[in-house]
């Protein structure tokens, strides 16, 4: 499942859509008590996208800072968020879709 709070997930999910190859990394930035953002993490995987239910400006900034595509509206499941992903149901992450306040 998804985590309502995107910062404190305590673990991410790095899925490969070509080979379906699966990782989970573990949430090791300064918001669970140790070094560095969640998008500093994210990045070093190698990701492109991230689908997230919502997330804040700054997080949008810094992960398009490392080149990555952010998308919102993402419920459920790993599997629901890509599905609707690929569907294109999830929206790319504007000023106007963006959490205003710490509820992410």
């Amino acid at each position: 499942m998804l985590s309502a709070h995107f910062g404190r997930a305590q673990t991410f999910t790095i899925v490969d859509t070509e080979t379906s190859e699966v990782e989970i990394v573990p949430n090791t930035s300064e918001h669970m008590g140790g070094s560095g953002l969640p998008p500093e993490l994210i990045a070093s995987r190698g990701a492109h996208i991230m689908l997230v239910g919502g997330l804040g400006p700054n997080a949008v900034q810094m992960f398009e800072q490392y080149g990555i595509d952010v998308f919102v509206g993402a419920t459920g499941t790993v599997k629901d968020a890509i599905k609707d992903w690929q569907d294109g149901f999830l929206e790319e992450a504007t000023d106007e879709n963006i959490c205003k306040e710490h509820r992410h």
